[in-house]
Order: structure tokens, then C-alpha cells, then sequence
């Protein structure tokens, strides 16, 4: 054959022909049949039946046997001089391994019936193979052994992983402070897989971004995303894991943010955090695992931690929503008290600043009368507002108006009570058209928003009030020259009961406004920088 491997010289590297005369193994030659086989092909499968020996001329196979569970454990390795397939020559029992090639290799089968001729009329074969077979079983007694420890070894690691998933469990469900448990759930994923930081982003649906917190100096400032934006909110778009061993030779990383802060990134892991219904709430973005790339037990830890800390959210908003209802029922017995006990005041005041208007014959004591009446309105109003806010009552009664009549209307009135305060009004009013809106409820607004900025300005200042024409939609934007608000306040300002920088009020101020501009299938924005002032932007549907 040409180009053959069965060669005497090939032969008397073979383990199981040593001391084998050269006519010998020329006379072998004669029953041996060569086959090869390309890298990674089986050559038998497990519990067939075998009716040859095979050597091996060259190249490399491997002897496995696949558990019930699907894992394949490798039995032996065998290179060019060693031979294999005797068990079931031997016992006439069926095989009890897979045999595969693990690069190319070429062998040379002996029918059973050759080799039961040799084993018995040659005692040099059957002696060196007994001892192979010896060595062997050696082999195979500390390939056992070695298994058994390393199974032994991965329990003790996931027993080590489980001890510390229910400590981790343990952590994220010790408080419903929804602030305090983002901390413990970070804190908590960096520390269980051994990384030197991390930040943990929260969905926001409303706006398609991803949202965290970070202390910048003493003050906490909120960092947002869009969705689809970085390694982070590539994974809130997705859904998939990135796991990058070496941050600086992977394409994907953006390495401006190490050069702004000074920090240098190493390798890093980004994973979805998601819920009991498999939804996606958030993103793990963990830095810099010490001394090694995060692996693929770190991936199932985290994911494994995700699903209880994603509970853990769920449970914090659920009983924040539940002390603000209970709150908000309070609050509603307070005004349907007030409103009960000052009906008959106030429309007798209302009566009387009537009938003052209608005798006086004073330009000065009517206009007085006027406000009288318009005060006592806004008080009833805003009583009415807060109860039918906190019985979830949403009724509108929209009607078309012009909005610098609107708008004009609410600064005659904060005017008077401004200027007591040093604050100035500075009206660009650009769109001089129509709205469809509800002139009561839209009176509200602005003077729940005025009424805050004059707030921020306790030594005087300016609110700016503007109206644009966008097209599709009209802007109304209140601009002072406050304080500002943190991000922490500014993030929180339309939920109930949040206050900022005031000790007076209910802190429902700000939530009505978002439920008046919601029922006018509007959207308010907030822009606010401490010691710069806030801007408050309305956009409604024209």
C-alpha cells in the first residue's frame, strides 16, 4: 500500500509486539487492515459489539464514557505504539466505552480470529498484553480517583456558592427602603463574586432608559442611559450576558469613561436582571474581578441572585405603595372633613364678598371683593383636588381656550402674591393660539409649579414663563432661579408625599400636576441643577 504506516519498524514501537522478531511482525503485516480517521470521529460507540484489536500507527484517541446526565468523562488517552478494542475480544462482552480519534489518526485493525491465534501460540503477545492491560487498570484506578476529587471539589464549590446565595438572599431582603436595598444588592453582587465595583441600572419603560445612583463627592447625582446606549444598555435592549476578560482588547468596550475618571478597567461583566416572569428590570455591570476574568460560575451566581433581588424590588415598591395608599386615604379623610365643616363658611364668605362687590360702588373695594371670591374658590379647589386625588377620582371637563388668556389669567393672580415675596414674572408667551384643556384643573398647574419655585427662592428671584408652538404640541415652560433639586428629589418629585427644601405643605402638590397633565395626554419634564434653578416643561397636545 502506498504511503502505508504498517511498517515492522512502525510495529515494534507497539507495546503489545516487544520482543517481537522481524519476520514475526512481517507476517503481521499480512492480517492487518489500516484505517484512518479524520480529528474528532468516532471510531466505536458504547455497548456495540466488537470483533477487532486495533493499533495504533499514529495520531491520538480517547476512550470516554458518557454518564446519565450527559457529561462525558475521559476514561484513558492512547498515542501512536498502544492498542485497544481487547475487552471485548477477551470477555465476548459488548463494549463498554466510546472510542474516538481526537486529531487525525491512523490505525490497523486484527479480526478476533487472528488475534485469538496469536494470544494462544504466542506467550510474548499474551505476556505484553496482560501487563499493558495491568497498567491499565492502574491508569484507570487514578483516573477514578482523580474524578472522584474533582467532583468531589465542584460540590464543595457549589455548596460554597449556595451557602453564599442564601447569605446574599438574606442581605437583599433585610429592608423595603427601595433606595437603601439597591445599595445592599450591589454591595452584595460585587462582594459574592469577588469584583472590585459595579453599578446596578433600573429600567424606566415610561422613558426607554436605564437609571443609578452615585455619589459624586457629598452629593448623590443619578446617572441615565438610553436604552440601546454602552455595554449597559446594549443588555437592557438585548437581554443578553457580555462577559469581557480583557476590557482594552475587545471592541465593544469604550474606554473614554476610564480616561475621564482616572479608573482603569480590566475585564468586565454586564448581565440582565430580571424578574419572576423572566422580564427584564435591570443590568449588573460588575468591574475588575481580582486576580482573574469573571467565569461562568460568576454569570450563574449573579443570575441566580437576580431573581431574588428583582422579589426584593418588587416587595420594596409594593410596600411603598402601600404606606403612600394608606397616607393618601389619611389625607383623604382630612379633606373630606374640611371640606364638610367649611362648605357653609366659605359660601357664606363667598355670599358676602358677593354682595360687598354689588353695594360698595368702589372700583377698589370690588376688586378686593373679586379676589376675596377667587381665593376663597382656589381653597375649595385645591381641598376638592387633594380629596378626589387620594380617591384616584379623575374627571376633566376640557374644553377649547386661548392659552395667553390662560396663562395670562393664572400670573395676574400669583403676581400679587409674588412680588410680596421679591419675585418677578418675565412672560415670553410665543403661542398666541387655541388649547384644549381643562382652564380649572390647567390653573392648578401652574400654580402648584409657581408656588414651589417661589419656594426655591426665598431671597427673591425670577420665573420665566414660556409657550411655544412644537407642532404637534404646545410648551409651557416655568423656569426660576432657585436653589434646584438634587437628583435624588428630582427623580422622586411627581410620587406622593415628596417634599423638597419646604417645611409646609402635603407633598401632593407636584403628584397632582403629573395626574392633571397625564389626564391631558400631556408629559412634564423636569431640568434642575443645584444653585442654577429648576425648569419645568409641559407639553400637551394641541
Amino acid at each position: 500500500m502506498e504511503n502505508s504506516l504498517l511498517t515492522v519498524d512502525n510495529l515494534k514501537t507497539n507495546s503489545l509486539f516487544k520482543y517481537l522478531s522481524d519476520a514475526n511482525l512481517q507476517t503481521l503485516i499480512k492480517i492487518l487492515r489500516e484505517e484512518s480517521y479524520p480529528a474528532d470521529t468516532a471510531i466505536f460507540q458504547e455497548n456495540t459489539r466488537g470483533d477487532k484489536l486495533y493499533l495504533i500507527l499514529d495520531g491520538k484517541i480517547k476512550i470516554s464514557k458518557v454518564t446519565k446526565y450527559g457529561i462525558e468523562t475521559v476514561i484513558a488517552i492512547l498515542g501512536k505504539g498502544d492498542f485497544f478494542g481487547e475487552m471485548e475480544l477477551l470477555d465476548d462482552q459488548p463494549r463498554s466505552a466510546r472510542t474516538s480519534s481526537i486529531e487525525h489518526t491512523v490505525i490497523a485493525g486484527m479480526s478476533q480470529q487472528d488475534f485469538d491465534t496469536l494470544v494462544k501460540t504466542n506467550h510474548i503477545i499474551a505476556l505484553n498484553m496482560l501487563k499493558a492491560i495491568v497498567k491499565r487498570l492502574r491508569a484507570a484506578d487514578q483516573t477514578i480517583v482523580n474524578e472522584l476529587d474533582r467532583t468531589v471539589d465542584i460540590s464543595k464549590q457549589h455548596i460554597n456558592r449556595l451557602n453564599l446565595l442564601i447569605e446574599a438572599t438574606k442581605s437583599v431582603n433585610s429592608t423595603l427602603d427601595l433606595d437603601r436595598l439597591l445599595e445592599i444588592i450591589l454591595d452584595t453582587s460585587v462582594k459574592s463574586i469577588n469584583a472590585d465595583r459595579g453599578t446596578l441600572y433600573l429600567l424606566d419603560e415610561a422613558k426607554n432608559e436605564i437609571w443609578s445612583t452615585a455619589l459624586h463627592g457629598a452629593e448623590v447625582v443619578e446617572i441615565r442611559l438610553p436604552v440601546g446606549k454602552g455595554l449597559a444598555g446594549y443588555v437592557a435592549k438585548t437581554g443578553e450576558t457580555i462577559n469581557i476578560p480583557d476590557a482594552y482588547n475587545d471592541a465593544r468596550f469604550n474606554p473614554d469613561v476610564d480616561k475621564r475618571t482616572g479608573y482603569k478597567t480590566h475585564n468586565m461583566l454586564c448581565m440582565p436582571m430580571r424578574n419572576r416572569d423572566g422580564k427584564l428590570i435591570g443590568v449588573f455591570q460588575l468591574l475588575n474581578k481580582k486576580d482573574t476574568a469573571f467565569s461562568k460560575a460568576d454569570e450563574e451566581f449573579i443570575n441566580a441572585l437576580s431573581m431574588h433581588a428583582s422579589i426584593a424590588i418588587e416587595n420594596a415598591r409594593i410596600a411603598r405603595e402601600m404606606v403612600n395608599n394608606e397616607r393618601l386615604t389619611a389625607v383623604g379623610r382630612m379633606a373630606s372633613t374640611i371640606i364638610h365643616d367649611i362648605k357653609n363658611p366659605m359660601g357664606t364668605l363667598r355670599v358676602y364678598a358677593q354682595v360687598m362687590k354689588k353695594k360698595s360702588g368702589n372700583e377698589e373695594a370690588s376688586k378686593l371683593a373679586d379676589e376675596m371670591i377667587t381665593q376663597v374658590d382656589r381653597f375649595v379647589t385645591m381641598t376638592q383636588e387633594i380629596l378626589d386625588f387620594s380617591r384616584g377620582v379623575s374627571a376633566t371637563n376640557i374644553k377649547e381656550a386661548s392659552c395667553t388668556e390662560v396663562v395670562e389669567g393664572a400670573m395676574f393672580f400669583l403676581e400679587k402674591d409674588l412680588t410680596k415675596r421679591d419675585i418677578a414674572i418675565v412672560k415670553h408667551l410665543n403661542y398666541t393660539g387655541a388649547v384644549h384643556i381643562d382652564t380649572d384643573k390647567m390653573m392648578r398647574v401652574f400654580y402648584n409649579i409657581a408656588g414651589n419655585a417661589a419656594d426655591a427662592m426665598p431671597k427673591g428671584g425670577t420665573i420665566t414663563v414660556t409657550t411655544e408652538n412644537l407642532g404637534s404640541m404646545l410648551m409651557i415652560e416655568f423656569a426660576d432661579t432657585g436653589t434646584g433639586m438634587p437628583d435624588d428629589v428630582k427623580r422622586k418629585i411627581f410620587e406622593p408625599f415628596v417634599t423638597h427644601g419646604k417645611k409646609h405643605g402635603t407633598g401632593l402638590g407636584m403628584a397632582i400636576v403629573k395626574k392633571i397633565v397625564d389626564d391631558h395626554n400631556g408629559k412634564i419634564e423636569i431640568e434642575s441643577e443645584m444653585g442654577k434653578g429648576t425648569a419645568i416643561k409641559i407639553f400637551l397636545p394641541l
